[in-house]
């Protein structure tokens, strides 16, 4: 369990949370018909990674920003039919832990409330060590992503480590995903309510995206 990148250490599975929202949304791009989600770490690797695809659509996001220049934000919300067959992606947070989570572990998920089953149940069937890292804000621990992370950790079962346990009592905690997801002190929450609510669905979509491999800079996430 890691609650930022920085503490992602090599373990053979890992599933990479941002629920709000570069998870969410690359679980919702997919489940929506998009071929392959690029992530990039940076604004200017995703603008050059999107001019090497013809027609890939360019998205994401800075401090919940949208981009200026880009076709779409992070929103969940803007991805439930595709504009195109590959997504380029970059948001603040998300998008660079998939690249470091890529790097160090040999099979990597992406997690989301929306997939949550979806996901728990690929991973445990894998039956092997597994860990949850989460994207948090900016390298701190963010405790929207810790509940995700509790949530996915008890559904997949099996013995966990201290990380783990502390991640599933928080969950715990909240008696909905929605109250969990707003419980985080994050200023950069302010005007998502439509997207809170959207991240805070639980098993409505049964696709569970895996990394591909390198494109350049991005990771290559698809089904």
């Amino acid at each position: 369990m890691a609650f930022t990148p920085a503490e992602t250490v090599h373990v053979p599975t890992a599933i990479v949370v941002d629920v709000l929202r570069a998870t969410s949304t690359i679980v919702q791009a997919l489940d929506a018909g998009y071929r392959r989600v690029f992530c990039c770490s940076e604004v200017e690797e995703a603008r050059a990674l999107r001019e090497g695809l013809n027609g890939a659509v360019l998205a994401g996001e800075r401090r919940a920003q949208a981009i200026p220049g880009f076709d779409l934000g992070n929103s969940p919300r803007e991805f439930v039919r595709p504009l195109g067959e590959h997504l380029v992606l970059t948001t603040t947070n998300g998008t660079g832990a998939v690249v470091a989570a890529a790097a160090v572990s040999d099979a990597v998920f992406v997690g989301s409330l929306l997939n949550l089953g979806a996901v728990a149940a690929t991973v445990a069937e894998r039956a092997e060590d597994v860990t949850v890292v989460c994207a948090g804000v900016e390298g701190v621990f963010s405790l929207d992503d810790a509940y995700c992370a509790g949530r996915i950790v008890e559904a997949v079962g099996g013995e966990r480590t201290d990380a783990a346990e502390a991640a599933v009592r928080i969950a715990k905690t909240f008696p909905t995903a929605e109250e969990g997801l707003r419980a985080a002190q994050n200023p950069r929450q302010e005007g998502l309510d439509e997207d809170i609510a959207w991240c805070a669905q639980e098993n409505v979509c049964a696709v569970v995206p895996r990394f591909l491999g390198m494109r350049g800079p991005g990771a290559e996430v698809g089904l």
